[in-house]
This record gives structure tokens, C-alpha cells and sequence, in this order.
């Protein structure tokens, strides 16, 4: 009987520290993991859909490095188009990849 307790007590601890470690690991990695670029052009779309529709978008899935002095880190570009003035205007965006943060934004004016 007793050694059926200290079994149990060993697999409920044994258990929780399996979902423990891997509750973790699971973190680690979602935060390693780059944002999709998919969701980064949709979120960025949602904000230009607040002042009026688009005519187009898109995103390259290729990352590029980028350093700002000390800063270092891997970008994803992309760009919108709408009408504004009865002309279609571009904009080209930079976003972290990882975080999914917008960088900058440049408004692309044709002559």
C-alpha cells in the first residue's frame, strides 16, 4: 500500500513537471519564432482600412537585416496602395519580423 502512494506521488510530481517544462519550452519557442508575414500585412492593412479602402498590398517573405547603430535586427518590407485625391498613391512600410512592429512608413508620391 505504501509503496502504491509513494508511486502515485511520484507520477503527479513527475507529471506536473513534464507540463511545467513543457509550458515553458512551448514560450520559448513561440518567442523565437518570427511573426507571419501574413499577419504583419493584415494588421498593418487593418490600421489603412480605418481611413478609407486600399487598392492593393503586399509583403516580401524574405527577411532583411537591418542595423540602426547598435540596433540590429531582421525586417520585413512591404507596401499599400489606395486612392487618395482621385490618385493612386504607394506607401512601403518596414516591420520587425519578429515582433511585427512597424519600423517605418514612407509615402511614395508619383510625378
Amino acid at each position: 500500500m505504501e509503496k502504491a502512494k509513494k508511486f502515485m506521488q511520484g507520477l503527479m510530481f513527475g507529471s506536473a513537471l513534464g507540463l511545467a517544462g513543457g509550458i515553458v519550452a512551448h514560450h520559448y519557442y513561440r518567442k523565437q519564432q518570427n511573426s507571419s508575414p501574413d499577419k504583419i500585412l493584415d494588421q498593418i492593412k487593418a490600421e489603412f482600412l480605418k481611413e478609407g479602402p486600399i487598392e492593393g498590398s503586399w509583403i516580401s517573405f524574405d527577411t532583411e537585416h537591418l542595423q540602426k547603430f547598435a540596433i540590429s535586427m531582421e525586417v520585413l518590407s512591404g507596401g499599400i496602395t489606395r486612392t487618395e485625391d482621385e490618385q493612386l498613391v504607394a506607401y512601403e512600410f518596414k516591420a520587425d519580423a519578429k515582433t511585427g512592429a512597424v519600423l517605418s512608413i514612407e509615402r511614395i508620391i508619383n510625378e
